[in-house]
């Protein structure tokens, strides 16, 4: 029999105290019954003698502190996880919200998770194809990493979240792929635009959503990644599944962590942040990866909207630290209707080199790819100098690099959030935009590639 208390001495925004509590432990999880006998759930988030502090994942509006019922239930914040979740949309809390039946669980699941232990890490090596020529020719997502997306406010990280999750898979592998959606604080219209893509294009079929949105709780933020991820964990590491998680926004989930820390009155740290943010980022992130032995694995795409465009903000600083690169959404090339404005020079994916080559995409792969990340450098320099000097002040060759410029943004970079690449078709357009350039120059690639692959027209 559980023990009720009605010893609520105050409530604070989403906090609540209550006095005169036993044996009841920190991340219990706790039902309030009000005085109109409609329940509502928290956590305990911190313990102190006989007091406990409980945060609540709906509102404090109309609790009476006299007559209202704290009930402890001596277990965590769980998820009840099965193979039938695949397909099915729930709410940030793992409520399904499809009108769909039930899920009859196979186990439930501790939401806290934990991280992988390094030892039992298996190296991330084998090349996840996205479709996408900015990401799979340059910044190559390998299973088993994270790999965020740093965006800002308006670009179209959303589409590009989409076309990921349609066209993501592994190559060469007969496992079964599924793609775990979280979205953490999304505009209604935004999760819509993801449900009506997903269900538009038979995503949804192998797709587990989880959709929070802005006018939802922000206490119920801060599970949603982490029941997303108890989901992914179960369908990578139970039943042998490539998992591809996609989490946005990030910066939401850390707002709502800014919400709970200031109402309980902790010293704040860059930006008001708490102090911890860098630890409690980890605990998301660091949940990705292959291990040992196990079929499975969890690959994150994490996307965030930097504030005012800020890389140095301290949610995609410490993002930064964590996961292994990012992809980074350009202002300019959005507004010269570029899409998706991947910005390829700043962007950086560190396991690339693991994930490319003879046998995983193609043995011309890292030459072309520092080839092409050379020479558009070379034709940014040579057009901002055109600005300044005039193009008459530009030699034949610095010509050349500001015409592949201009081709390798429009044709490379820009192909549309409808179109999906292969790899093959990612590599074959990389050496036709290197014919622009004198032969000379493509300096690092060797000779016997360019005997292969050079398209033949070349000097």
């Amino acid at each position: 029999m559980l023990k009720e208390y009605k010893t609520i001495t105050e409530i604070v925004g989403p906090l609540m105290i209550v006095e005169g509590v036993e044996g009841v432990k920190y991340e219990e999880l706790v039902e309030i019954e009000t005085q109109t006998g409609e329940l509502r759930r928290g956590r305990v988030l911190e313990v102190n003698g006989d007091k406990a502090m409980v945060q609540l994942f709906e509102s404090s509006a109309g609790i009476n502190l006299k007559d209202t019922k704290v009930r402890f239930l001596g277990k965590p914040l769980s998820l009840g996880v099965s193979e039938d979740m695949i397909g099915r949309i729930f709410d940030g809390l793992g409520r399904p919200k499809d009108n769909g039946p039930k899920i009859i669980p196979e186990k439930s699941l501790d939401i806290n998770g934990v991280a992988i232990n390094p030892v039992a890490r298996d190296y991330p090596s084998e090349f996840i194809q996205t479709g996408v020529s900015s990401i799979d020719g340059l910044n190559t997502l390998v299973r088993g990493q994270k790999l965020p997306i740093f965006s800002g406010s308006g670009l179209p990280h959303a589409e590009l979240a989409a076309q990921i999750a349609r066209q993501a898979r592994v190559l060469g592998s007969g496992s079964k792929f599924a793609v775990v959606f979280g979205a953490i604080g999304i505009t209604f219209e935004e999760a819509q635009f993801f449900i009506d893509d997903f269900t538009k294009t038979g995503a949804i079929d192998r797709a587990v959503l989880f959709m929070n949105l802005a006018d939802d709780p922000a206490i119920e933020r801060i599970a949603t990644p982490r029941m997303a991820l108890t989901c992914a964990e179960y369908l990578a590491f139970e039943k042998g599944m490539h998992v591809l998680v996609i989490l946005t926004d990030l910066t939401n989930y850390c707002e709502a962590l800014r919400e709970v820390s200031a109402a309980r009155k902790e010293v704040p740290g860059r930006r008001g942040y708490p102090g911890y943010l860098y630890t409690d980022l980890s605990t998301i992130y660091e949940r990705a990866g292959k291990i040992k032995g196990k079929e499975g694995s969890i690959t994150q795409i994490p996307i965030l909207t930097m504030p005012e465009d800020d890389k140095t903000h301290p949610i995609p600083d410490l993002t930064g630290y964590i996961t292994e690169g990012q992809i980074i959404l350009s202002r300019d090339l959005y507004k010269q209707n570029l899409m998706p404005p991947v910005d390829v020079l700043p962007s950086l994916s560190r396991l690339k080199d693991k994930g490319i080559g003879k046998n995983k995409t193609r043995e011309d792969h890292a030459d072309t790819m520092n080839q092409l990340f050379a020479a558009y450098a070379t034709g940014k320099e040579a057009k901002e100098l055109a600005v300044i000097l005039g193009e008459s002040a530009l030699s034949d060759t610095d010509k050349a690099f500001v015409k592949f410029t201009t081709a390798f943004e429009d044709q490379y970079v820009a192909q549309g959030f409808e179109k999906n690449r292969t790899i093959e078709e990612t590599l074959n357009l990389g050496w036709e935009l290197l014919k622009i350039l004198p032969r000379t120059e493509l300096k690092r690639i060797r000779d016997e590639y360019l005997e292969k692959y050079l398209p033949s027209g070349d000097e």
